[in-house]
């Protein structure tokens, strides 16, 4: 396994990631997106280092497939400002890393898939319906509005949260949904890039656009096979969420709720809950997850027989 560090120009910007090859050339290829939050290729941020993208590519290049993957603006080695940038500016600098991996020599750009974790899944459905991809993969990808995410994930949290944090927020007559409802609006109605709530800084223009996005909407217009893998105890994306996906892309579909999985792709036996994600974050991920990727991708990427890039 060979790691080649690469800049990709978007916009304004450079853009640096590492393109990890294995084996012979030119080979599939995949783009890796990251999920929310100021994380580095490998998914990785100094307060959570979850590195799904960089054990990812690991288990690409084993079977033989080319990978990408990069900083987000304002993280690790790219250029540019993390807080100041939107939703529809990160899916700008995934159509530019899709676009460098296509050209690069050791890629076969007939056979490129596009992998999103999280948020990389709402922008890898923006790429879906890019015809020269063998396909995309979204992983604990949302099916609603940013929104309706949100709020949904309020839900799920509050029960998790320890029993004094509880006991306090009903005495003081707090409700977490409530309270993040108030958020969303006063972020909502702002119109500077970056706020501050509570002395709290906050990326306002990414909020406000993933507020109103709606991956739904970009997935009927898919144009190649999509999977979709969610886990059974993920409580920041509704895992019924792959059925309703199922329901409107227009293509092939694959998808799959795997159980005790949670949205850091690694087994839970225990309840799902937030404050156990450092001590997921130090296991591997969970390998019936990488089996149903890597077999997909293996599947794609060998019977693609679509232009590709660069092609006519």
């Amino acid at each position: 396994m060979t790691d080649i560090y690469v800049s990709i120009w978007s916009g304004a910007f450079w853009v640096r990631g590492t393109l990890t090859v294995a084996g012979r050339s030119p080979a599939p290829g995949a783009l890796l997106i990251s999920g929310s939050g100021p994380v580095d290729r490998d998914s990785n941020s100094k307060r959570l280092p979850i590195n799904v993208m960089g054990q990812i590519a690991t288990q690409l290049a084993a079977a033989g497939v080319a990978s990408l993957r990069y900083d987000k603006r304002g993280v690790g080695k790219s250029d540019g400002d993390y807080f100041a940038t939107g939703l529809h500016d990160n899916v700008v600098d995934a159509r530019a890393a899709l676009e460098a991996l296509a050209t690069r020599p050791e890629v076969d750009p007939r056979r490129i898939v596009v992998i999103g974790h999280s948020e990389g899944a709402l922008i890898a459905s923006s790429l879906a319906d890019d015809e020269r991809l063998a396909g995309v993969a979204l992983l604990a990808g949302a099916a609603h509005n940013g929104h309706d995410v949100l709020t949904w994930q309020a839900r799920q949290v509050a029960p998790t949260l320890p029993k004094p944090v509880q006991w306090l927020m009903k005495l003081l007559r707090q409700d977490l949904v409530r309270t993040q409802s108030k958020r969303l609006d006063r972020i909502a109605v702002s119109t500077d890039d970056v706020i501050r709530i509570q002395f709290v800084k906050l990326n306002a223009k990414w909020f406000r656009e993933f507020m109103v996005f709606e991956p739904i909407q970009a997935l009927r217009h898919a144009a190649g096979p999509v999977l979709a893998i969610t886990g059974g105890k993920d409580i920041q994306v509704d895992p019924a969420d792959v059925a309703i996906m199922e329901e409107v892309v227009p293509t092939s579909f694959t998808g799959h709720v795997v159980e005790d999985v949670t949205h850091l792709l690694r087994p839970e036996p225990g309840p799902p809950s937030v404050r156990t994600y450092k001590k997921q974050a130090r296991r591997p991920l969970d390998q019936r997850v990488i089996a149903l990727l890597t077999d997909w991708v293996a599947d794609r990427t060998r019977t693609a027989d679509g232009a590709g890039y660069g092609q006519v």
